[in-house]
């Protein structure tokens, strides 16, 4: 269905290309929205801006509005969660403290070859930045790697057994506490939206990231129930925090995830450029 059925106008803000983990170039991240008809989108790699110029030139080709984004893995307590760092604009700033981050992710993937090899399974590096193409790399490149040589059937396979918390080749990743995040999303002169927060995206949670500096909430996401998104945003709204939405989609033409199933309004992309506005206009911005 046309993300303009009705005459409504639709935005992903949570997508992914081959510069982190998901299957398309970023041009063709671009042309997949035109097919949609969105009429903004938000590229949002992880721990990589390395898509973004790309996008930005095929959407203004294509009449399609491109957001700066990038998603950032970090921890609040004992918890993992992603933040989306999302209206990018002091690229070269933010650049330098995703090189440290994606430093870590190649150290990650190194300790899990070498783990996977004491299983007795020959993975070796260079396989698995094969898979990465030059991007930023992570367990999904580890998995395709295992996938092509014939060690496991599928994803599933490989975080089941392998990849995941509890899979024998599993390698915590490296703590980035979600202020800090925060802090690097506001240095790059972006918004911080919390991610996918689902269940976990309750009142005693967001109460004191709302204090540190978060400016919104992943409401529309794939992962969440209706009762999840009924309850975030009416947290965001009594907060004060910005809603925002997407599919986190990574190329696939079907299954749980495809591009602008959300159907998130554009009006929460206006939404959120008065927020940017707002702190740029800040004398402490």
């Amino acid at each position: 269905m046309s993300a303009e059925a009705g005459g409504a106008a639709f935005i992903d803000l949570h997508t992914h290309s081959t510069a982190s983990d998901g299957t398309l170039p970023p041009e063709r991240v671009i042309e997949a929205a035109q097919r949609c008809g969105l009429a903004a989108l938000a590229l949002t790699d992880h721990d990589t801006i390395d898509g973004v110029r790309a996008a930005r030139e095929a959407g203004e080709r294509v009449g399609i509005r491109v957001i700066a984004g990038v998603e950032l893995s970090a921890f609040y307590e004992d918890h993992e969660v992603h933040l989306l760092a999302l209206h990018l604009s002091h690229l070269d700033a933010l650049e330098r403290r995703l090189v440290e981050l994606r430093a870590l992710r190649y150290g990650r993937a190194e300790k899990i070859v070498d783990r996977l090899n004491t299983l007795g399974i020959p993975l070796t590096l260079d396989e698995v930045l094969q898979q990465s193409n030059g991007g930023s790399v992570g367990r999904p490149h580890v998995a395709r790697a295992m996938i092509a040589r014939g060690v496991v059937h599928d994803f599933r396979d490989a975080f089941m057994r392998y990849l995941g918390a509890n899979g024998s080749a599993f390698i915590p990743k490296d703590r980035l506490l979600i202020e800090d995040a925060i802090a690097i999303a506001h240095e790059a002169g972006a918004l911080a939206i919390w991610a996918h927060p689902g269940d976990g995206g309750r009142r005693d949670r967001i109460e004191p990231l709302a204090a540190a500096g978060l400016d919104g909430i992943e409401i529309r996401h794939p992962g969440h129930s209706a009762e999840d998104m009924k309850r975030l945003q009416a947290l965001a709204d009594f907060f004060g925090l910005v809603p925002s939405g997407g599919s986190d989609w990574h190329g696939a033409s079907d299954g749980p995830r495809r591009l602008g199933m959300m159907n998130v309004p554009i009006q929460w992309l206006e939404r959120q450029d008065e927020r940017v506005a707002s702190l740029t206009s800040s004398p402490s911005a």
